[in-house]
């Protein structure tokens, strides 16, 4: 068996693990950094990030309701020329 050949092997190993977790732990602080700014502009909205769920259910349902409310306020015969 060659130690040698087999320790360099090791070592490539070790290093190129060595890298993809720096690479994790970079990008791990990235999309930390990301939650913590998406987090600060929901509460700049005044939106707390647990209700996020409820506020994008009542958005959807005032846009629907916006919608309903523009198709019955155009008059008729504009739709019928679709």
């Amino acid at each position: 068996m060659d130690y040698e050949k087999k320790l360099n092997e090791l070592k490539d190993s070790l290093e190129k693990a060595k890298s993809l977790k720096y690479r994790a732990e970079a990008r791990l602080e990235q999309l930390n950094n990301q939650q913590q700014e998406i987090i600060k502009e929901l509460k700049d909205l005044g939106v707390n990030p647990e209700d996020l769920d409820e506020e994008i259910d009542k958005l959807t349902k005032e846009i629907n309701d916006l919608f309903k409310e523009a198709s019955r306020l155009l008059p008729k015969d504009i739709l019928e020329k679709k």
